[in-house]
C-alpha cells in the first residue's frame, strides 16, 4: 500500500557538469547528422547515430557508430569513404563554448578533440532497416524496456522534487550567462537537490535544499555563494513552499573553483535518472543522448512519457506509469504495461488495449507520430528530457497533450 506522508528527494546537474557536457556533445552530433540528412533531398530516415563522448582536462573523445550523408565523409588514401572529423570537432567546440567553458583546464578553443566514429555494423543495420515482423518497416535498434510517467504534482505533470531541482539550475545558468554582477561570476558546473515533504500524497513544502555551484572568484566562501544564489533559488521554487525550518546546504564542502571536466571526467549517459523522473518512477536503464530515434531507448521512452502524460491530462488518472518492451529487429513492442496506481477511471488492462490502439508503437510509428527525425536533441541534454515546453521547431513533441480527445473517444467506444 502506498504511503501518504513521506519525504522524497531528487537531484539535478547543470549543463556544465562533466557528464552533461558529454551528453550535450553527443546530442550535437545527433543534430548534425539529422541536419545534413535533411539537406539536398537526403533521407533523414536513413540516419543512424550511437555516439558516446568522454571528457577530461582539455580533452574530448567522441566514439561510436554512425550512418551519415556523404557531406560528412571524406575519401582516404585507399579510396574508401570514411568519417571526416572536421565537422564533428566543430560541433563539439560550439557546444563547449555555448555552455561557457573558457577556463585553463577546459576551453572550447584549446581542448584536443579526437573523433573515433565509424560506420554502423551491418549486423545491426540489417535488423533495423527491415524488421522481422512487419515487412518494409524498421525494427527496434536494440532490445530493452522503457518507462514513461506523469502525475499531477506540477503544471508540467512531473514529480515535484525533480521539477524544482531542474528549475533551480536552469535559472542559475540563465543568470550566469547574462554576465551581470556576482551571478556572472558563477561557473558552468553545478548540482542541485531538493527534498519535498508529502502530506496525503501531495507535495506541500521543501524541507532540504542542496546546491553546489562552481564560482570563478577564488575569494568566495560558502556564505558568499549562498548570498549570491539564494534569491534565484527562491525565485525558482515559486509554486512550492520552502519550509520555515528548511535546511540549506550551499557549497557544503567550501570552495568550488576547479570544476567541469578539469575537476572530474565526464561520460555520456551517466545521468539517466536526472534525465527522467528523479527516481520517482522506474527507468529502463538505457540512456538517451547520442542516439538516433531508431534506438528505442530514446524514442520509446519519449512515446511512453507522451502516452502517460496524455492519460493524466485527459483526467483518466492522477498518476500513470507505462512500460514498453522491445526486441532488436522487431517492430512492434513485445509488451505494454500500465499502472495508474489505483487512480484510473478504467481498469489498467483496458487502458493497455486502448493505448495499443491509439498509437503505432513501432519505431516507425513513433518517429512519424512525434515527428522525431529532426535536429532537436541538443536542447534535451540538460535540465531533463521531460516536463519541458514543446517548441515551434518540433522540440519536445512528446510533451504535447494532443492525444487526450482520441483517448477519451476510444474509451467511450469500449
Amino acid at each position: 500500500m502506498a504511503r501518504n506522508n513521506y519525504h522524497f528527494t531528487s537531484e539535478s546537474v547543470s549543463e556544465g557538469h562533466p557528464d552533461k557536457v558529454c551528453d550535450r556533445i553527443s546530442d550535437e552530433i545527433v543534430d548534425l547528422v539529422y541536419k545534413e540528412a535533411r539537406k539536398n533531398g537526403n533521407d533523414p530516415w536513413a540516419a543512424r547515430i550511437a555516439c558516446e563522448t568522454l571528457t577530461t582536462t582539455n580533452r574530448v573523445v567522441i566514439a561510436g557508430e554512425v550512418r551519415v550523408p556523404d557531406s560528412l565523409l571524406k575519401t582516404d588514401k585507399n579510396g574508401n569513404k570514411v568519417i571526416n572529423p572536421t565537422r564533428f570537432r566543430s560541433a563539439a567546440r560550439r557546444a563547449i563554448r555555448d555552455i561557457g567553458y573558457e577556463q585553463d583546464g577546459f576551453h572550447w578553443k584549446n581542448a584536443k578533440i579526437d573523433v573515433l566514429l565509424h560506420s554502423q555494423s551491418v549486423d545491426i543495420a540489417q535488423g533495423v532497416d527491415n524488421s522481422s515482423d512487419r515487412q518494409g518497416e524498421e525494427g527496434a535498434g536494440d532490445q530493452g524496456i522503457m518507462f514513461g510517467y506523469a502525475c499531477r504534482e506540477t503544471p508540467e505533470l512531473m514529480p515535484a522534487p525533480i521539477y524544482y531541482s531542474h528549475k533551480i539550475l536552469e535559472l542559475l545558468a540563465a543568470e550566469r550567462k547574462k554576465g551581470e554582477g556576482d551571478l556572472g561570476k558563477l561557473g558552468p558546473d553545478a548540482k542541485s537537490q531538493v527534498t519535498v515533504r508529502y502530506e496525503d500524497g501531495k507535495p506541500v513544502e521543501a524541507t532540504q535544499i542542496v546546491v553546489s555551484t562552481q564560482h570563478l572568484d577564488d575569494s568566495w566562501d560558502s556564505a558568499k555563494v549562498r548570498k549570491v544564489i539564494e534569491p534565484s533559488i527562491r525565485k525558482a521554487m515559486d509554486g512550492l513552499k520552502i519550509a520555515d525550518d528548511c535546511q540549506w546546504h550551499i557549497n557544503p564542502t567550501g570552495k568550488f573553483v576547479i570544476g567541469g571536466p578539469d575537476g572530474d571526467a565526464g561520460l555520456t549517459g551517466r545521468k539517466i535518472i536526472v534525465d527522467t523522473y528523479g527516481g520517482a518512477a522506474p527507468h529502463g536503464g538505457g540512456a538517451f543522448s547520442g542516439k538516433d530515434t531508431t534506438k528505442v531507448d530514446r524514442s520509446a521512452a519519449y512515446a511512453s512519457r507522451y502516452l502517460a502524460k496524455n492519460v493524466v491530462a485527459a483526467n483518466l488518472a492522477d498518476r500513470c506509469t507505462i512500460q514498453l518492451s522491445y526486441a532488436i529487429g522487431v517492430a512492434q513492442p513485445l509488451s505494454i504495461y500500465v499502472d495508474t496506481h489505483g487512480t484510473g477511471k478504467i481498469p489498467d488492462a483496458q487502458m493497455e488495449l486502448v493505448l495499443a490502439d491509439v498509437m503505432d508503437l513501432s519505431p516507425t510509428g513513433i518517429r512519424k507520430h512525434l515527428d522525431l527525425n529532426k535536429p532537436i536533441y541538443a536542447q534535451t541534454a540538460a535540465y531533463g528530457h521531460f516536463g519541458r515546453k514543446p517548441g515551434r521547431g518540433g522540440s519536445f513533441s512528446w510533451e504535447k497533450t494532443d492525444l487526450t480527445k482520441t483517448l477519451k473517444d476510444a474509451i467511450k467506444a469500449l
